[in-house]
């Protein structure tokens, strides 16, 4: 369904933003079916996580593919993970806040095993910022999430603040603002 977008935007984006990653050990929140896996840096220790196992399935194809023994997939909530505080020194995200049911809990939980002074590094689609098409997509909303699981019209910097990371920089994508790369940092 996005294959279009992917070709023309996420793909580039996604490059881009890896290329910052550091790591060195890094969490990816809704690996997916690994759309990210080719522009994974080979100098990190990466866990990517994802609540699917089918789709699992398919990214750890393409992970296997890649010959690096410093990443691992696993079957996780974002809303419920496993791992201890303060853990991992960068999260990676790319479209995926949009259809967690609870993104506050879920960038919370990101926060928690971040350490202190850690990265939060997002691809997002979010409601857009101009007022009729602010509405527009207010009132899709709800018949796109229940077609898609995806919500068109979520605020999700403002998530980001609530869950209490510091936003360090946001970048419109698109001149309507419905895109954006988020880096936010873990309060110290």
């Amino acid at each position: 369904m996005e294959w279009p977008i992917e070709k023309l935007w996420y793909k580039n984006w996604r490059r881009k933003l890896w290329q910052k990653i550091q790591g060195p050990r890094v969490l990816e929140i809704g690996v997916g079916t690994g759309k990210n896996i080719s522009y994974y840096p080979n100098q990190i220790e990466l866990t990517g996580i994802d609540l699917s196992p089918d789709m699992l399935k398919r990214a750890k194809k393409l992970l296997s593919k890649s010959m690096n023994d410093s990443m691992t997939l696993r079957e996780m909530d974002v809303q419920d993970m496993d791992f201890p505080d303060n853990h991992f020194d960068e999260v990676v995200a790319t479209f995926v806040f949009c259809s967690v049911p609870e993104p506050v809990v879920g960038l919370q939980e990101a926060l928690r095993v971040t350490k202190p002074g850690g990265k939060l590094n997002l691809l997002e689609h979010m409601q857009a910022e101009q007022p009729v098409l602010a509405s527009i997509m207010e009132k899709l909303d709800a018949p796109i999430h229940y077609l898609s699981g995806v919500h068109i019209a979520r605020h999700t910097v403002e998530n980001v603040e609530n869950a209490g990371w510091d936003i360090e920089r946001i970048r419109n994508l698109t001149a309507t603002g419905i895109f954006k790369k988020i880096e936010a940092t873990k309060p110290s």
